[in-house]
């Protein structure tokens, strides 16, 4: 019995901890995305676009997820009138699929 109890909560403490690991989209948007397009996504007039709502946001995950991935500079940037570009964000994978979860949440 003793046993049993021990591999139970192996298998718990392992489990548990791959949810305590998992992205959260909401908490990278906040770290590495709202200083330019707002807390809300809204966008920041003259710095950002709006990203909440968008047509962007609610089209395929593809793009979105290869923009938080590549950044949009020279010929790629979309808002030519803009002064920033789109950097790239540096974040993992699993990350990326997170922020993109969170937008289309938005």
């Amino acid at each position: 019995m003793r046993n049993i109890i021990t591999v139970v909560a192996i298998v718990l403490a392992f489990g548990l901890s791959g949810v305590a690991l998992a992205a959260d989209g909401g908490e990278i948007f906040k770290s590495k995305c709202s200083a330019c397009h707002g807390k809300d996504a809204g966008g920041t007039p003259g710095m950002a676009p709006k990203l909440a709502g968008t047509d962007f946001i609610k089209g395929d995950a593809g793009p979105i997820k290869a923009t938080i991935i590549n950044g949009r500079a020279g010929d790629a940037k979309k808002y030519k009138e803009l002064p920033l570009a789109m950097p790239k964000l540096g974040i993992s994978d699993a990350d990326a699929d997170a922020l993109v979860k969170y937008l289309k949440s938005l």
